[in-house]
């Protein structure tokens, strides 16, 4: 796990990247934002009252030398940001009302991305999901060509490197969506050194099972080859097929993918979050994520259960997607 971050770290510094970490009065952000301002690997941002954030701080005994401090009541700048917010809502907000929405921590904290005053957000510590997501699909939006975002993890046990998608955010996904977040995966995989091998999984391979779910499946195989031509991609697999030699020599002979594919893309957001949790808990893998991908820029959820540790993490994650 250590080499993995390592290899983050060495990316990101000295890159003079800024990632907003709206909950500025946890004490698990200001101990995270200290230490990666301390080993001056990026800028955080901290969203909050100045001096109730450094009260704070000083409670915890950490410094934030190297940390800023941004307080929507006090931003000098926050009537420009309202007016970006209304032309980017496009008349589903008035003044007042932009004005009364952007004093939330995480509206706030994503219009300083989208206006280019930062380059990465990390929230969700004390707010739940939505609170996290809805204002990065409000205001920051999908990538042109990309319908959704989705959510993945990257499952590490020493030296291996897997890319399980989408184990968060799409409940049902349809052909489209899943060639879309097999494109995305194989980019969050570069961005750990992995060269993807994706895999679109299901419980048939090569047509040994038909019915309309293994049919989206093979249609999103010939999506995502029209959508990333160069990319080593196949399906539909069963789990064994994509991941064991063996197997992949009997059931798809003719496959590129040789059963070594090392991202997986599962059919639907219960196949994956059980997936994923199977590796975790009977593997020992640790996943790192959930990593949101398909956004214009990078948004990351924290679970409320997390620790100092995982938003060091997760912001190192955030501020790599910005060099990817």
């Amino acid at each position: 796990m250590s080499d993995l971050f390592t290899t983050l770290k060495e990316k990101v510094t000295g890159q003079n990247i800024k990632i907003v970490l709206p909950e500025g009065t946890d004490e698990r952000i200001l101990i995270a934002a200290s230490r990666l301002a301390g080993e001056k690997i990026l800028t955080p941002i901290v969203i909050g009252n100045k001096r109730e954030v450094e009260e704070k701080a000083a409670q915890l005994n950490v410094t934030l030398e190297g940390v800023e401090i941004s307080d929507p009541n006090e931003y000098g700048e926050f009537e420009e940001l309202v007016q970006a917010f209304v032309e980017r809502r496009k008349g589903k907000a008035t003044d007042d009302q932009a004005r009364e929405i952007l004093k939330d921590e995480n509206y706030f904290g994503t219009m300083l991305v989208y206006t280019g005053k930062a380059h990465g957000l990390v929230s969700g510590a004390a707010h739940s999901t939505a609170d996290t997501v809805r204002p990065a699909l409000q205001i920051i939006k999908t990538k042109p060509g990309v319908k959704k975002t989705s959510g993945v993890f990257i499952m590490v046990r020493g030296e291996e490197r897997y890319v399980f998608a989408d184990c968060a955010i799409n409940i049902a996904p349809d052909a489209q969506d899943l060639a879309e977040i097999a494109a995305e995966s194989a980019n969050t995989a570069r961005m750990f050194d992995i060269d993807p091998r994706v895999a679109m999984l299901s419980f048939s391979t090569k047509g040994s099972a038909k019915s309309p779910e293994t049919e989206k499946v093979s249609e999103a195989v010939n999506i995502a080859k029209e959508i990333a031509p160069d990319l080593v991609l196949d399906g539909e697999f069963q789990f064994d097929a994509a991941f064991v030699p063996s197997v992949a020599e009997k059931k798809a002979p003719d496959s590129v993918i040789k059963g070594d594919a090392n991202v997986f893309v599962f059919p639907s957001l219960e196949a994956g979050n059980i997936g994923y949790k199977i590796a975790q808990r009977l593997g020992n893998f640790d996943a790192v994520g959930p990593i949101l991908q398909g956004l214009n820029m990078p948004v990351n959820d924290l679970s409320r259960g997390c620790s100092a540790e995982d938003v060091y993490k997760l912001a190192l994650i955030t501020a790599g997607q910005t060099v990817s």
